[in-house]
């Protein structure tokens, strides 16, 4: 035992007196870290390439930028759902299958496992009661079932419960709740007055990155869709940016990014976003009836004929009049080119389908139809054939039903 304390006692000492002579020869300038190098001269520059005077205007416009984000990243937020899937385990055997079939998956075996599917959005609050708005694809699994669980992850690190108010399925639009009486609601802007060239931001969360900002311009006002007319924009936007706001100037929410075209899965430059205009109509009738209630026509449309595309911009030729709907009391008919809706221009069919589903019910509307060449705006309810003009009445609006609208608005081939 004494042999092993003096032989750890030896190298202790061995150790110290190499490191006080490793240190000696350090401060001296004997021992170099890297033999044969001389330190290179470097000089850094110390002056900007352009004078701040000279790009004031930019200066300002980058300030100007900075508040805009400033003033708007505390509305945007990240809408986080887990759905629980089922997965029978292998090898087992359900006795509830076994003997009742499919019927017994409306019980909780011990046999089965919980796969726990999470998925990541973007949402913007609208109002002071808490109301944010997202995409219906965010809170609803691939089947289009309501997800398990909703929470929201606010720009100061909050998380909270959310609650689905309300979705409208044809627009992929989708209301949440939280209890919150300190949020900052954006503006909804009128997207009527958006124009091509106009200066936007997409705020959301791509890929998980919170708070991310990209820029650029509407590309494009009216592009025809399945689900209506939207606004492209080439500001990037990403998995993860759906439900996220479109911002303009003014820090007004003009439209609610929804969907890009890309054949990597990632931004290309061409997304698209639901107008706000559509988005208001959508959460005011969830909020005030509970339900999607939109306007109704009644009249089917041609499908498109060889040389035409879904952007012509000729209106919209009646090619059936539903009976007893309002276009049939209105009198409307088979043949009709219907170029203007209660002022505003109809390009197209994807355009008509848009200005009937945002109009206010039981509001009269005046329409300007093409008939035998002739462009008539009078009254359709008092439409005779003859060449002359009245003050116009205009056509009432009624409800429609989700199921009908489908039917009644629908291009056939």
């Amino acid at each position: 035992m004494k042999n092993l304390a003096k032989f750890l006692l030896f190298v202790l000492l061995i150790s110290a007196g190499i490191s006080l002579l490793y240190d000696y020869r350090l401060k001296h300038g004997k021992l170099s870290l890297s033999p044969g190098r001389t330190p290179e001269k470097y000089t850094l520059a110390s002056q900007p390439s352009v004078d701040s005077k000279a790009v004031a205007s930019l200066e300002a416009l980058n300030r100007e930028r900075r508040a805009l984000v400033k003033s708007v990243i505390p509305s945007v937020v990240a809408v986080k759902t887990a759905t629980k899937i089922r997965i029978p385990r292998e090898y087992q055997l359900d006795p509830f299958e076994f003997f009742f079939g499919q019927r017994g998956n409306r019980f909780r075996s011990p046999q089965d496992e919980a796969l726990v599917q999470n998925s990541l959005g973007s949402g913007v609050i609208v109002t002071n009661e808490g109301h944010i708005i997202t995409n219906r694809h965010v809170v609803t699994d691939r089947t289009g079932n309501a997800v398990d669980q909703i929470e929201v992850q606010l720009s100061d690190g909050q998380t909270k419960k959310a609650r689905l108010a309300g979705v409208d399925d044809q627009l992929d639009i989708a209301v949440l709740k939280i209890d919150d009486s300190g949020v900052k609601p954006l503006k909804l802007a009128d997207s009527d007055q958006v124009q091509p060239g106009d200066f936007v931001m997409a705020i959301g969360n791509p890929f998980g990155f919170e708070e991310t900002v990209t820029d650029g311009i509407i590309s494009y006002k009216g592009r025809a869709t399945e689900i209506g007319e939207l606004l492209q924009t080439n500001a990037a936007i990403n998995p993860g940016n759906s439900g996220g706001p479109l911002i303009n100037l003014r820090g007004e929410v003009v439209g609610i990014n929804t969907v890009i075209i890309s054949t990597s899965g990632a931004s290309a430059g061409v997304g698209f976003a639901i107008p706000s205009n559509t988005v208001r109509t959508a959460l005011e009738s969830l909020l005030k009836q509970g339900r999607i209630i939109r306007g109704y026509l009644g009249i089917q449309t041609r499908g498109l004929q060889p040389g035409q595309t879904g952007t012509d911009t000729n209106g919209v030729t009646v090619a059936e009049v539903m009976s007893g709907s309002p276009a049939a009391q209105a009198g409307v008919q088979p043949g009709d080119v219907i170029r203007k809706f209660d002022g505003r221009d109809v390009k197209n069919f994807s355009a008509l389908r848009s200005l009937v589903a945002q109009t206010q019910l039981s509001k009269e509307v005046e329409l300007e139809v093409l008939r035998d060449r002739l462009i008539i705006k009078r009254p359709p309810s008092h439409l005779d054939g003859a060449n002359h003009s009245r003050k116009p009445r205009g056509s009432r609006m009624s409800e429609n039903q989700p199921t009908t609208l489908s039917r009644q608005f629908r291009l056939t081939s």
